[in-house]
């Protein structure tokens, strides 16, 4: 069971085809600098590059004037990057555009786009992943994962995957997990009882690491 759909983690417009046709640097008469934030700071926060982060930001103009040209990203957006189709809808889309849009506001500027996305890049320790992955799976924000949580991401998994399973095995995974990961048997998992279920089952972590992110500077065509 991974955190994010493989569909999704392997997309190939967004993560290889996307990366390699959008980080495209302008010429220098042309280039300037989002408002938001600066882009050496924002490198000196994250794993990226001053030249990673100024790649990152001509693929963040692309995917924020997919639908409506306003610098930022939008749900829809998010979607429709993944999908092409802004009107599906995905759990874990939704959740990941949740976990980026940071201060709530509904749409994605380029600080908090670099800041989330450095989650996922191999050099950021598993610590942060791991985090990061349990908020993924707290739905209601209530810093817990509750049995029902649990439900419907191992439902969107299955649907994500294009696997169906009846109710009886569905159920019996949930409940399994539950036996493994709450310790404290108290019906639901908090942040302590996750680290420890993930240091034994290493692999929930293994989609909270997008490789390409090693290589953005080399998807640069000139």
């Amino acid at each position: 069971m991974g955190c994010i759909p493989s569909k999704v983690a392997e997309n190939k417009s967004l993560d290889t085809h996307t990366v390699q046709n959008m980080t495209k640097l302008p010429s220098k008469g042309s280039q300037h600098r989002p408002h938001h934030e600066d882009f050496s700071f924002l490198a000196s926060e994250t794993p990226f590059s001053v030249s990673e982060v100024e790649s990152l930001y001509e693929l963040f103009k692309k995917l924020s004037a997919s639908i409506v040209k306003d610098g930022f990203i939008s749900k829809e957006e998010l979607h429709f990057a993944l999908f092409r189709n802004s009107n599906k809808r995905n759990l874990f889309v939704d959740r990941i555009f949740d976990l980026f849009d940071v201060n709530r506001n509904e749409h994605i500027d380029f600080g908090e786009f670099i800041r989330s996305l450095s989650v996922f890049h191999p050099r950021t320790p598993e610590a942060i992943k791991t985090r990061y992955a349990f908020k993924l799976y707290d739905l209601r924000h209530t810093g817990y994962i509750e049995r029902e949580e649990l439900k419907e991401m191992v439902l969107a998994i299955l649907v994500e995957s294009d696997l169906t399973l009846s109710d009886e095995v569905v159920e019996t995974i949930v409940d399994k997990t539950f036996v493994e990961a709450d310790s404290k048997e108290d019906g639901r998992i908090d942040l302590e009882e996750w680290k420890e279920y993930v240091e034994k089952n290493p692999s929930l972590l293994k989609n909270m690491t997008l490789p390409y992110l090693m290589y953005v500077s080399n998807t640069i065509t000139q």
